[in-house]
């Protein structure tokens, strides 16, 4: 008997083995390995967001503990993303032309094309998942509107105070070419940049689902290939066992390990879900049901625009695992994504990002202060005409410089497409650009030092000024505009107060028109003067050579630019 016991137990070390060996839905191609490449896809005309690898590297985490989860060792999928955004070789616009299948099939035939992708056969199941800077159609994707004649609409899932992915104008698609042993899938902005509680379920649904054949299945349930998107998060969802059956799987009895179940019950719950301004914001914590959890650190950050800083918000818990989680409160009404890291003394780690929207009005949706580029195009063009839209494209400041060339103070350097000021006092670059009358410039920037003077230096109509942020002679950071009628800082237009942390990435952005100028800052408007660009005027100590060109200037501290771009505001030469 004991040794009839042992040749089983030989036989049961074998079975996995044995079991090992999935295929796509018509059994073609074995997908007991699968190689999912992802690309960051970027039309010609945007830039990249600074943090996408943080966004695609969370997905490609997530897709990989979900599918180990649900086939075990039977199917493994390894996800490689791309270490360079993939700037496409077509506009906006012109990937736009026709429908959400045409902007499929335009942006999977580039990326292939550019990748000779498919073509090593030395590896698993070939699957090109592409995560799109834009969608089919014009869409904010942070504040969840599209544009409707002069204003906006909504647009998005909306359930049970809640929001997950789901926008008309997003157009997530995906495909399986059994002729060439491949699977494309293609999520759209709206599907991945802002992880709304979902996203996940629509970038396994596309990317690694669709793409070898999975269809949907044929009772409407919670699984990831029905409705999981519209109910939770991917660990909160499943893959029905008729449809791995049908791909070749087979039950096997195995015990979930902790990083497993962490995976499977962490959740983090905003509380309310529709805070109001000034209301405490907490999440709510789902753990394992296990009594031996030991804390080692949680991180938990916010951010209140796509292109603004993560916040981090201090937490102090020890080693004991808590029912809840302070964020914070939010002085205004605004969209927060929020993103918390766990881990715990036995070394297991998760990560979690979500999605929720400060209202004074839970019913009414939320319109942006800032338009964003994706609803250029289509909106807030009112003071061009149908021939001058070419000149509303957006101009990449920072491709210009040449330092060889450009006139300055200072040793500013250039690396990686950023540009780093020099320290010390009055440090200035001039930029070989000179701007029609009315404009918006648009800079993301870091401050390396205990922040100190930013200045954009404008030119409009002959008029020459500057905008002046965070400048520090003493305990309080002074903005303004410089000069206004020969004042200096300390006009009308000054605001105090911080701006800006250390090491901390922030949007800044200028609005200059004939007779207004408005400074916000990570969107929040510190300036909205009201005036005569003739009043305006520079004072000596910033002046540079070309009386027409825009300029940027450092004071105390050494600014890092990950951006600086112009979009026209009129038809002005």
């Amino acid at each position: 008997m004991r040794i009839l016991w042992m040749a089983l137990l030989l036989l049961a070390g074998q079975s996995d083995s044995v079991l090992a060996g999935t295929k796509t839905w018509d059994g073609r191609y074995d997908t007991s390995r699968i190689d999912l490449t992802v690309v960051y896809f970027v039309p010609s005309d945007r830039q990249p967001l600074v943090d996408w690898r943080d966004r695609a590297t969370y997905f490609c985490n997530r897709l990989e503990q979900f599918h180990r989860r649900e086939f075990g060792t039977q199917s493994e999928l390894v996800a490689n993303l791309i270490d360079a955004p993939m700037q496409s070789e077509l506009t906006t616009t012109e990937l736009r032309n026709g429908d959400a299948d045409a902007i499929f099939f335009r942006t999977l035939r580039e990326v292939d094309r550019r990748l000779d992708f498919g073509q090593a056969d030395d590896g698993g199941f070939p699957i090109l998942l592409v995560l799109s800077e834009i969608n089919w159609r014009p869409l904010d994707d942070f504040y969840r509107v599209r544009p409707e004649g002069d204003s906006f609409a909504f647009e998005g899932n909306f359930s049970k105070s809640q929001h997950f992915p789901g926008a008309e104008s997003g157009g997530a698609r995906a495909s399986y070419l059994a002729d060439r042993g491949v699977g494309w899938g293609l999520v759209s902005a709206d599907g991945w940049r802002v992880p709304y509680r979902g996203s996940d379920c629509v970038v396994y649904h596309e990317g690694c689902g669709h793409t070898v054949g999975l269809p949907h299945p044929d009772d409407v349930n919670g699984s990831v290939m029905s409705l999981g998107q519209y109910r939770g998060w991917i660990s909160e969802s499943w893959l029905d066992k008729d449809q791995k059956a049908r791909m070749g799987w087979e039950p096997e009895a195995r015990e979930q390990n902790l990083q497993t179940r962490l995976f499977s019950s962490f959740r983090a719950i905003p509380e309310p879900a529709i805070p109001e301004p000034g209301e405490t914001v907490r999440l709510r914590l789902d753990w394992p049901d296990d009594r031996t959890l030991s804390l080692k650190s949680i991180r938990l950050r916010y951010q209140t625009s796509l292109s603004s800083p993560w916040v981090d918000v201090p937490v102090s818990l020890g080693n004991s695992v808590s029912d809840t989680i302070e964020l914070g409160a939010f002085d205004r009404e605004t969209p927060v994504s929020y993103r918390i890291d766990v881990a715990l003394t036995t070394g297991e780690t998760t990560e979690l990002w979500g999605y929720f929207q400060v209202r004074k009005s839970p019913d009414k949706f939320l319109i942006p202060s800032i338009q964003s580029f994706d609803l250029l195009p289509t909106h807030g063009r009112d003071s061009l005409s149908k021939e001058d839209e070419s000149a509303a494209e957006e101009s990449d400041l920072l491709a210009l410089i040449d330092l060889t060339q450009n006139w300055r103070t200072g040793e500013w350097t250039q690396s990686d497409g950023r540009l780093l000021s020099p320290p010390g006092y009055g440090r200035r670059l001039q930029l070989p650009y000179h701007p029609p009358d009315e404009y918006r410039l648009t800079a993301i920037v870091e401050p390396l030092d205990a922040p100190n003077g930013l200045l954009f230096g404008h030119a409009s109509g002959g008029t020459r000024f500057v905008t002046l942020f965070s400048y520090t002679p003493h305990e309080n950071a002074l903005s303004a505009i410089e000069n206004i009628n020969g004042r200096n800082v300390g006009n009308e237009s000054t605001h105090t107060g911080d701006l800006f942390q250390q090491g901390q990435l922030s949007q800044v952005i200028v609005d200059v028109r004939k007779d207004n100028v408005t400074m916000r800052v990570d969107g929040r408007t510190i300036v909205d003067w009201t005036g005569s660009i003739n009043q305006l005027s520079l004072s000596d100590y910033w002046q540079t050579p070309d009386q027409q060109s825009l300029f940027i200037g450092t004071y105390d501290c050494r600014y890092r630019f990950y951006r600086l771009s112009l979009q026209p505001l009129s038809a002005s030469p």
